[in-house]
């Protein structure tokens, strides 16, 4: 919302969802315009045209959250590593 608003114009959202496969079809088949991420061309190439976002600030928080007593999980530390380290290298801090 924040980077539309930030390019100028209110975006007419008439649909919400997790499925980054139905956000992908419904753009491929010329029904919505989406934010997706790069994970969802990993291992092929994209099916719709493609747009530099606008610069600015482009940020997202990811919050982890346990039950308690469940943060030292073995399961709980890897999947907060494997975010950390995705957030380093995309970020180029590596």
């Amino acid at each position: 919302m924040t980077l539309c608003r930030d390019a100028g114009f209110e975006p007419d959202v008439r649909l919400g969802t997790t499925d980054l496969l139905l956000h992908l079809r419904l753009v491929e088949q010329r029904h919505a315009a989406a934010f997706l991420p790069d994970l969802v061309w990993y291992g092929h190439s994209p099916t719709v045209a493609l747009r530099q976002l606008p610069r600015g600030q482009r940020a997202r928080r990811i919050s982890t959250v346990v039950r308690r007593g469940g943060s030292r999980h073995p399961a709980v530390l890897a999947c907060r590593a494997a975010l950390l380290r995705a957030v380093t290298l995309r970020s180029g801090r590596a």
